[in-house]
Formats: structure tokens, C-alpha cells, sequence
């Protein structure tokens, strides 16, 4: 018998090594994946977040999802299979408060064979409720869902610092250089440019919360010089890279 056949919600505490690469995986229930220590990155078909410790990823049931990792990760997975429907139907990174923290550890105490009762269910009602308050954050990626724009930001995610010329990368998608511009603008809500930009940013955040310099994560992720890429950072993140990094520091 299966834990959501005798509970609607079910958390577990789990690690990861250092340079991860998990496999895809899908589930009926919906997820919120909550970083305890270290960075990782949570990938699914819409979207790609970075997951700094307290800070959680929600994913839809039946999303496609894998989790990958530079260093060594410490995280707590919840799902749930009740109050989806108050809940984000696309992927999201939100702020985690202490509350949602402590209710989830709670959760966490919850056993597979353990009877779900009215305390439970408490718990379980005020989770939700304050998962729908949890504040979004700006660490999300989304993705296209044209094939050929994907091939495009497929290949920048895999080398940010690729700064091919627009007309190779329309190219690449197999259309004119107007056609995908225009196409990608559409889907994407954005330029090119400006998604390139979160790619960037969200490796450096990575690299940077590794232990990797600014200095040397600023020519690796495509910037000229360190100064602009700490303004990019600065404008994309809310904070300075030095900043950042101290907010994970205490955060851990």
C-alpha cells in the first residue's frame, strides 16, 4: 500500500553529492522541492530554477523534472496530492518562510504508516495556505515550447557565454532572422538578449555560490569585463554578487 493511499502529503530529507545529474522523473502529486544547504538546479519542461538554501521550487503533477548539482546539496521534497488547485498549475520558485519551514518539518515527522488525523490534516490545511502567500522570486528560467526556439536556448544553457550573432542563431532554429526575433519575442515575452541575460545570471549565481570567483565567473558566463557583468547581476538578482553571496552564507 502505497503513503498517499493512507495520506494526502508525504515530505522526506534527502542529499545529493557534488556534480549531480539526475534523470527526468514525473509524478501524480504535486512537488515542492526546498533547498536546505548548498545550490542546485531544478529543471523542468517550462522552466529551469536555481534553488539557493530556503528557497523551493514548485512543480505541477505531471511535469517532467530532473535536479542537478555543482556541489554537495541538502534538501526536503514535499507532495501533495491535495489543495492543487490553489496551487501555481506552472513551475515557480518562491521564498520560503519560517513557518513554511517548520511546517514542512513537521511534515517530514509524518510516517508512511502513521494515521492521518485531524492533526495532521491541520498541518496539512495551514501548508497549503501559506504556500499560496509564499512570495515569488526572480530565479526562474522558462523555456519555449517551440522545438526550434528550444534548440536555441537549449544551446545557450548549455555554453552561456556563446555570444554568436542573432542571424546564427536564427539559423540554428531554421528561420529568418526577422521571422525568429519576432517568434521568440512572442513566446518568450522577451528578446533574446534578455533571456540570455537570466541564463547567465543563474550560472553565475551557481558558480559563485560554489566558491568560484566573480572575477573568473564573469568571463566564463560571455561578460568583458567584471563590472558589467556585477551590473547585470546586480539588475537581474536585486543584489550585488557579493551581496548574494553573503545572504547564502547566512542562510545556511
Amino acid at each position: 500500500m502505497s503513503g498517499f493511499e493512507l495520506a494526502p502529503v508525504l515530505a522526506f530529507e534527502d542529499g545529493l553529492p557534488a556534480r549531480h545529474v539526475g534523470p527526468s522523473q514525473t509524478h501524480d502529486c504535486g512537488r515542492l522541492i526546498l533547498a536546505l544547504e548548498g545550490v542546485m538546479t531544478v529543471s523542468a519542461e517550462e522552466a529551469s530554477c536555481l534553488l539557493p538554501p530556503h528557497r523551493a521550487a514548485w512543480i505541477p503533477a505531471g511535469v517532467p523534472h530532473d535536479i542537478s548539482t555543482r556541489e554537495k546539496v541538502r534538501f526536503q521534497t514535499l507532495s501533495l496530492k491535495l489543495g492543487l488547485d490553489r496551487l501555481p498549475a506552472t513551475t515557480r520558485v518562491f521564498e520560503v518562510s519560517p513557518l513554511v519551514r517548520a511546517l514542512i518539518g513537521e511534515v517530514v515527522c509524518f510516517t508512511v504508516r502513521h494515521e492521518f488525523g485531524a492533526r495532521e490534516a491541520a498541518l496539512t490545511e495551514l501548508l497549503v495556505g501559506e504556500m499560496e502567500r509564499m512570495p515569488r522570486v526572480g530565479a526562474t528560467t522558462s523555456l519555449p515550447a517551440d522545438r526550434r526556439l528550444r534548440r536555441v536556448c537549449e544551446a545557450i544553457i548549455a555554453d552561456p557565454s556563446d555570444n554568436r550573432p542573432i542571424d546564427d542563431w536564427a539559423l540554428l532554429a531554421g528561420m529568418g532572422r526577422r521571422t525568429f526575433t519576432r517568434t521568440f519575442r512572442t513566446d518568450m515575452g522577451m528578446s533574446l538578449a534578455a533571456w540570455r541575460r537570466q541564463v547567465r545570471v543563474m550560472e553565475a549565481a551557481s558558480r559563485i555560490a560554489a566558491g568560484e570567483t566573480i572575477n573568473v565567473v564573469a568571463y566564463e558566463v560571455g561578460y568583458e569585463s567584471p563590472s558589467a557583468f556585477i551590473a547585470m547581476f546586480h539588475r537581474v538578482l536585486g543584489a550585488p554578487p557579493a551581496a548574494y553571496c553573503r545572504e547564502l552564507r547566512a542562510a545556511g
